[in-house]
């Protein structure tokens, strides 16, 4: 079935580059897309078009660090730093997910929270418990929102209450990945908790795994200063956090990293030489008091910087208003180091916030052609009609000015959800 959707479309075609089509079509056959163009082709003049006016039509959003468990607390602890947020909010927070029925209700409110507000490509957080991290794909699935889902493990450091033997953590990820073979668009991630959460025997069976079943890996670097040193007493034959990774076969092409705010040249350097991706989340680096991680810098250096809500040390679920958090917190990094060219372009964290996701995803970047269409719908046309404004300034004003009540149309993988 020949399809289209009108409308003033812009994608990211790199990190320094804007794709943008004034009033063209989005020319798709059951749900693919073929091609962008200005007007239609002669054999579409019966086919079914939606026109959305002078809204902007934008690719989805892929939101690549979030912890579904803590959906529900969002905003809540927002007084405290990481290490005893984690203690009084979260921790106790994911241990209800060992009861299914519990965690279906709250997942299922997270993946339409998600579509809503346009993301339909994740990789997510789940907890260790196996039953609800199933259930958790199952609902994300049927919603339209694919990606990368892990059960979490977690043998060391953590509190009793959320706390796997190693033997128990083998057994249940292996279990979980027998599990997983049912799902068709949302697919399994390793996800050691951080370096401290995993004994070096759990890190060793991980690497085993991901070199085995080729699985990509998620998990936290260099976010918080206390953290680090932790890595540093639990790990001392490592000279940086990174290093623990690298060391158990977890730190290439296919992993990402969330955070980085205290990255070093040399992990850097490290992250660029193996591809590995940081994923920034400046709400979340903000509110737990974490610090300004250097993304302008490690984009300029060719580093695959994706963007991530970090839900629920960050407050919200708006990948819109992730890039216009990301692009503040670089201008306080500028402020703060002198140094201009930390401040993110609107064209950087676009991209960011869409094709560096999709990149790792491997869907490619911008408006795939040959690809199921991922694309929402920013309406912005009640806002002041500036004289001569582009729509490179719409993107950058709607980030700043607009939410999901402004999204009024979402396609996930070629099917329209909102």
């Amino acid at each position: 079935m020949l399809t289209a959707y009108k409308g003033n479309i812009i994608e990211a075609k790199s990190p320094t580059e804007l794709g943008l089509y004034p009033n063209q079509y989005l020319i798709l056959e059951d749900g693919i897309l073929i091609d962008i163009l200005p007007e239609l082709p002669a054999n579409m003049q019966e086919a079914e078009v939606t026109d959305f006016g002078d809204a902007l039509i934008l690719q989805s959003f892929c939101d690549m660090h979030l912890h579904a468990p803590q959906y529900e607390m969002t905003g809540t602890g927002m007084d405290l730093p990481l290490l005893q947020w984690l203690n009084a909010y979260a921790f106790p927070t994911e241990a209800r997910y060992k009861d299914p029925s519990y965690a279906r209700k709250k997942y299922h409110q997270l993946a339409k929270e998600l579509i809503a507000n346009g993301t339909t490509r994740v990789s997510m957080f789940s907890t260790l418990h196996t039953p609800a991290t199933l259930v958790l794909m199952e609902e994300l699935e049927q919603a339209g929102v694919t990606g990368l889902v892990g059960k979490v493990n977690m043998d060391s450091n953590a509190p009793d209450y959320l706390r796997e033997t190693t033997q128990e953590s083998i057994q249940e990820t292996l279990r979980w990945l027998e599990g997983c073979q049912q799902f068709s668009r949302v697919k399994p991630v390793l996800t050691p908790r951080f370096a401290p959460s995993c004994s070096p025997e759990l890190l060793t069976f991980l690497g085993k795994v991901k070199a085995e079943r080729g699985l990509p890996v998620q998990s936290h670097l260099s976010e918080n200063v206390g953290e680090i040193a932790f890595v540093k007493e639990i790990f001392p034959d490592c000279g940086e956090y990174w290093q623990v990774y690298d060391k158990y076969g977890l730190f290439d092409s296919h992993t990402l990293m969330a955070h980085c705010v205290h990255s070093t040249q040399t992990e850097q350097n490290a992250m660029l030489k193996s591809g590995v991706r940081p994923v920034h989340c400046a709400s979340s680096n903000n509110s737990l008091c974490s610090g300004i991680s250097p993304v302008g810098h490690m984009i300029r250096q060719g580093i695959g910087v994706c963007m991530g809500t970090d839900v629920a040390g960050g407050t919200t679920l708006s990948m819109l208003k992730t890039i216009a958090n990301s692009i503040s917190a670089s201008k306080d990094r500028y402020i703060m180091t002198g140094d201009e060219s930390q401040v993110l372009s609107i064209e950087e964290a676009y991209y960011a916030a869409t094709s560096a996701g999709q990149t790792f995803l491997g869907e490619g970047e911008g408006f795939v052609r040959g690809k199921a269409l991922h694309a929402i719908v920013l309406d912005d046309t009640h806002l002041p009609l500036l004289p001569g404004i582009t729509l490179r300034d719409r993107l950058l004003r709607g980030a700043f000015r607009l939410d999901d009540r402004n999204i009024t149309a979402v396609i996930s993988n070629g099917i329209r959800r909102k």
